[in-house]
């Protein structure tokens, strides 16, 4: 699938530009295996790159301006990287505006490019696509002008890019993308930005996103309410225990000990984050065992916090992940992500996957009367130069 999308996009970067790219790179988007909404808790997240990828051809053009083609919306636009970066009201371009700004205001010396990308991440599914055009973009420019910027940094400049743009993101999706290694899942502290890689050995199973195909409008004003609770939750665990600094400090029962002191709402938050926080933990030494079951109940705990306390699900995700619980062919499920629509993400037996598939879209058509979208995704490497 991959061969075909760099093909198509080195072929039109010929057709465009009459000469070949001297610079080819695949970027990925991600999924997290595990823990949702933590990492704005000094929590631990769980990603993996996929392989599902933005792919890009360079070539330096001896200018002061970048001429960038997006091949997926019929689109281009240049700009001179001399000039100040501003924002712009076609949307796509801030992203490389964005990580063009970032370059400048570093003071790395870099000039113009010419670049073509394409894309079969699927837009808005919560697979991180912008993640992948920020990273896969700077990931170029630094291997086109030798600028020496490490991954790790390639992964920060690309989230302050995000930044930029107005979306405040955590570290997660560009991390991911950037350090992803195949058939590992990395474990990132969001506190200190440690990580570490695990097995996902999930050779009897398959990973299938069940992409509900909806988007509540609820999405931006739950996720800041429920910062403003979190922040709440652990003001009142310091001000009873001033030696705990953050939720990772906190064991279920410090927080059940405070349940008076908390409104409703604070508390089920609370709670579901340390929970969380402990799932995480819990999971990587399920993969590093084998113990890929466990995995899938501890995923199916994570929906359950994710749908009663944190309340950040909705009907048609939920329908998804109680048809899972249903087939025992279905080890594991949750919504992945910000929540109020997207994706599930499941762990499948193998040799069940188009039953699943058949029976979770009839039904799910027959409920909503909207189509679910699916992708079989594998655990793969993060961005790196296409050599033939």
């Amino acid at each position: 699938m991959n061969d075909i999308l760099i093909n198509k996009t080195v072929n039109s970067f010929k057709e465009a530009f009459g000469s070949e790219p001297t610079k080819v790179v695949l970027s990925p988007g991600r999924i997290n295996i595990i823990g949702e909404h933590i990492d704005y808790n000094d929590g631990y997240v769980l990603p993996a790159a996929i392989d599902k990828i933005i792919c890009f051809a360079f070539a330096k053009n001896n200018t002061n301006t970048s001429k960038v083609i997006a091949l997926d919306l019929n689109d281009s636009f240049e700009i001179d990287v001399t000039a100040e970066v501003k924002l712009d009201d076609n949307s796509w371009t801030n992203y490389i505006r964005g990580v063009i700004n970032q370059l400048k205001i570093n003071g790395f010396q870099f000039e113009g490019v010419n670049c073509v990308f394409s894309s079969n991440i699927p837009v808005g599914s919560g697979l991180s696509s912008s993640a992948a055009l920020e990273c896969g973009f700077l990931f170029g420019m630094n291997d086109l002008f030798n600028l020496n910027i490490k991954p790790v940094d390639i992964a920060l400049l690309g989230q302050k890019a995000e930044h930029w743009v107005g979306i405040k993101c955590g570290i997660m999706d560009q991390f991911s993308s950037v350090m992803g290694l195949e058939d590992k899942v990395i474990k990132i502290d969001c506190r200190t930005l440690e990580y570490s890689y695990h097995d996902a050995n999930f050779a009897d199973y398959s990973l299938i996103l069940f992409d509900s195909n909806v988007k509540h409008s609820l999405m931006t004003s739950a996720y800041n309410e429920r910062r403003q609770q979190c922040e709440e939750g652990i003001a009142i665990v310091k001000a009873n225990f001033p030696e705990i600094k953050s939720f990772r400090d906190c064991t279920e029962q410090t927080i059940i000990d405070l349940e008076d002191k908390m409104s409703h709402e604070v508390f089920r938050r609370s709670l579901f984050v340390v929970k969380e926080i402990n799932r995480v933990i819990q999971a990587c030494e399920a993969l590093d065992n084998g113990k890929i079951e466990f995995l899938g109940e501890l995923m199916f705990a994570t929906h359950d916090g994710l749908s009663k306390d944190y309340e950040v699900s909705c009907e048609e995700l939920d329908l998804l992940v109680d048809l899972a619980k249903e087939e025992t062919a279905v080890i594991g499920s949750r919504l992945m992500g910000g929540g109020f629509g997207g994706c599930t993400i499941n762990l499948v037996k193998k040799g069940h996957e188009q039953q699943i598939k058949d029976k979770f879209s009839k039904l799910y058509t027959e409920a909503f009367g909207i189509e679910l979208k699916i992708y079989d995704v594998k655990v793969s490497n993060g961005t790196s130069l296409y050599t033939k």
